[in-house]
């Protein structure tokens, strides 16, 4: 809940509140780009990686370019975010440039900004990868809250429409198995966390 800004100071007091109720550190933080989000990520949490969304990345990429090309965008694209190590990336990025970036030089400038916040990516293993890829777990419950919302038009005071969140996100997995579902899912992403964070996260069952 808020005043509808997003600029660092309103993200340093959402981040603060956080680590207030108990979150004393974060080892990454996936986000799409929020002007002041990373420095707020910074001042809250010294130790955390800011790492881009890279599903955003090559969705802003797209819409840079011309939808017949599309396709051919993304089988080129593939081979950066796919790569290695960051020096690979780095020259299959160049390969890509020298195909594209004449036409859309945009697409080109997009990546050279966003490249410090995209590369942590490839430091990973791809279990890791797989989890902080995108953001659209957080992005379809943002969804199911505001069809929640618009549903009911108004509400009479901010507590009201807190309930109405909060009874939307107990719908989600009324029963419990989704959460067993999802927990068996992250043991190969939980193990390969406590291992590249060593002394940073220690899991109560890694088996």
């Amino acid at each position: 809940m808020g005043d509808g800004g997003e600029g660092a100071r309103f993200w340093l007091q959402v981040l603060t509140e956080i680590k207030n109720r108990g979150t004393a550190d974060v080892c990454i933080v996936v986000c799409d780009g929020l002007k002041g989000l990373p420095d707020a990520i910074a001042a809250t949490w010294p130790l955390a990686v800011v790492q881009t969304c890279v599903l955003h990345l090559i969705r802003n990429t797209f819409r840079l370019a011309s939808r017949k090309y599309w396709d051919a965008i993304a089988r080129d694209l593939r081979p950066v975010y796919t790569a290695p190590t960051e020096q690979a990336a780095k020259e299959r990025l160049g390969e890509f440039n020298a195909t594209w970036g004449e036409r859309y030089p945009a697409i080109t400038r997009l990546w050279d900004n966003a490249w410090t916040e995209f590369v942590p990516f490839l430091d990973y293993s791809p279990e890791i990868r797989r989890v902080i890829y995108s953001t659209n777990a957080i992005e379809s419950l943002h969804a199911r809250f505001r069809r929640a919302t618009r549903a009911r038009g108004h509400f009479p005071n901010e507590q009201a429409a807190l309930k109405c969140l909060y009874l939307v996100v107990r719908s989600l997995d009324p029963t419990g198995k989704g959460q067993q579902r999802w927990i068996t899912r992250w043991k190969p992403a939980l193990n390969a966390f406590a291992i590249t964070f060593e002394g940073r996260i220690f899991p109560n069952d890694t088996k």
